[in-house]
């Protein structure tokens, strides 16, 4: 029996997560997503145009999440900001881990992607939340260190439950940005 379209499209999306992330997008070829996926390489190509039109569906959630967090930043201010920047990122970080280490694996080759085209202002605007909106280079300095070390984190995979993962790098964050956990 046929699998539904939808299913096999997320059968494939999925598929190609797992491998990107394993072995890179240059790594991964077509006919390794299909054996994932349990499909034929005809049937992955009905459903998506090739191996970039697959890299771009999966990237399109988190770069449209970073728009929607930039959204929500921009009209806070000094503490509230940092607090909300924090958690807001660190949700995103954990939420689409295996997205973020596919672009830190082939970072200049991924950020030259048109569906990351919102990266750079995000990182920006996330900066200048983290950074309490002050130009302190010591404040924008710590931003950047927050940014980095949770992408860093998430995409290391390391084993440890989400809930606690998750306050580790809150608490963590708060710390090095030199705020009191709450």
């Amino acid at each position: 029996m046929p699998r539904p379209p939808s299913t096999m499209r997320r059968q494939i999306l999925d598929a190609a997560l797992r491998l990107f992330a394993e072995h890179g997008f240059k790594g991964t070829s077509l006919h390794d997503i299909a054996v994932e996926a349990h499909c034929s390489k005809a049937s992955l190509l009905y459903h998506f145009a090739g191996k970039d039109a697959i890299l771009t569906e999966l990237l399109t959630p988190p770069a449209e999440s970073l728009s929607v967090m930039r959204e929500e930043l921009a009209a806070l201010k000094g503490d509230q900001a940092v607090e909300s920047a924090v958690r807001v990122y660190v949700g995103l970080a954990m939420r689409f881990h295996l997205e973020v280490k596919i672009i830190f694996a082939e970072l200049p080759d991924m950020l030259g992607h048109p569906v990351l085209a919102v990266i750079p202002q995000a990182v920006d605007q996330l900066a200048d939340a983290l950074a309490g909106r002050s130009g302190e280079p010591r404040a924008r300095v710590m931003a950047q260190m927050v940014i980095g070390g949770v992408a860093v984190t998430v995409a290391a995979g390391e084993d440890v439950e989400p809930d606690l993962m998750r306050a580790e790098l809150i608490q963590g964050a708060l710390r090095a940005l030199g705020r009191p956990s709450s």
